[in-house]
């Protein structure tokens, strides 16, 4: 039967570490910095934590593998991205999942980093799935297009987010200014509660869709989607390689059609000065397991990793360890920060 991480954390490792030590010793912990227990990131890390961990060093476990012999991998609630970065920085955890863009600003000093320092350590495992920017707007607000936020109320998420920056990356590229808008910077659950109360006409959230939230006011009829489209896109990526241009799909939200937007992606990192070995290790077990781990009734967004779309939006470098798993299996590596 695989292992549960349901039951909590400190209960797991005492149980594992007490069925296995008479075997195999202690197993070595792994972290997985992930999100809020509500989000995407933790079930997502807590599923690819079940496949990598091989604590006992089981061997004979099926088509896929066993996952990473004496490795107990652990996936950590934490407050996303930049808290995921800064506990990786600081070896807090050993790895964790962040947006590119937030990766990018970490390892350039730039962005919301600005005034937290530069963190050169940090280099990734793989992209996972694409993120897309929602614009969210009230149905009866008005807002059919982004220029329609003029004048509008528009939360761009709370100081220190990189939805903000984001936020501002957007609406800069299509001249508009914040002072043109009453802008607000409340985090986006906050938001939906103030779009309910009639208090609030737009807001824009970075979230992996169909987002449950959104799901929740979509059904509402409360909202619909704008699109972020045109020739300026292309000047915003050309100018930020962290975004790429993304779809949602016409049904992804009820009553919503296809919305053009960007998207950044999530990505899996680590500090560069992890063991090779190790990362090349738990590299190959992760991909390996993935039909596993994106099993039927899993989570939606696991189901979208693919060796495919490994590199996409890769906005830091490869780990030395990951990089040597792509090249074993041949796959081509795109020019990227300092591969």
């Amino acid at each position: 039967m695989r292992k549960s991480f349901l039951f909590g954390i400190l209960a797991l490792i005492a149980g594992l570490s007490m069925a296995v030590a008479a075997e195999a010793g202690s197993p070595e912990i792994f972290r997985i910095g992930t999100g809020g227990t509500s989000g995407t990131y933790y079930p997502v890390g807590q599923a690819i934590a079940e496949a990598i961990s091989n604590p006992g060093r089981k061997q004979d476990c099926g088509r896929y593998g066993c996952g990473v012999p004496g490795l107990l991998a652990i996936p950590q609630t934490s407050n996303g991205s930049v808290a995921n970065i800064e506990d990786i920085h600081h070896r807090k955890v050993e790895s964790g999942f962040s947006q590119s863009d937030v990766a990018y600003w970490a390892t350039t000093g730039s962005g919301i980093f600005s005034k937290l320092g530069n963190y050169e350590d940090v280099a990734a495992i793989a992209s996972l799935y694409m993120e897309n920017i929602h614009l969210v707007a009230r149905k009866g607000s008005g807002i059919r297009s982004i220029y329609d936020l003029v004048g509008k109320r528009v939360s761009l998420d709370d100081p220190g987010s990189g939805t903000l920056v984001d936020a501002r990356i957007i609406l800069n590229a299509f001249g508009i200014d914040e002072k043109d808008m009453k802008a607000q910077y409340v985090k986006p659950a906050a938001a939906m509660k103030k779009m309910r109360a009639g208090s609030l006409d737009a807001f824009f959230i970075v979230a992996g869709s169909p987002s449950k939230a959104i799901v929740a006011l979509a059904d509402e009829d409360l909202i619909t989607l704008i699109n972020i489209e045109g020739s300026v896109v292309d000047q915003i990526i050309h100018d930020n390689s962290f975004f790429s241009r993304q779809v949602i799909p016409a049904g992804s939200y009820k009553g919503i059609g296809e919305i053009k937007t960007l998207g950044v992606a999530a990505l899996w990192v680590v500090r560069k000065d992890e063991d090779p070995k190790k990362i090349y290790a738990i590299t190959r077990s992760f991909w390996q397991l993935l039909p596993e781990i994106a099993k039927p009734g899993s989570h939606p967004k696991l189901k979208q990793i693919s060796l495919e779309t490994a590199f996409d939006s890769m906005s830091v470098p490869l780990h030395p360890g990951a990089l040597k798993y792509y090249h074993e299996i041949g796959l081509n590596i795109p020019d990227g920060p300092s591969n």
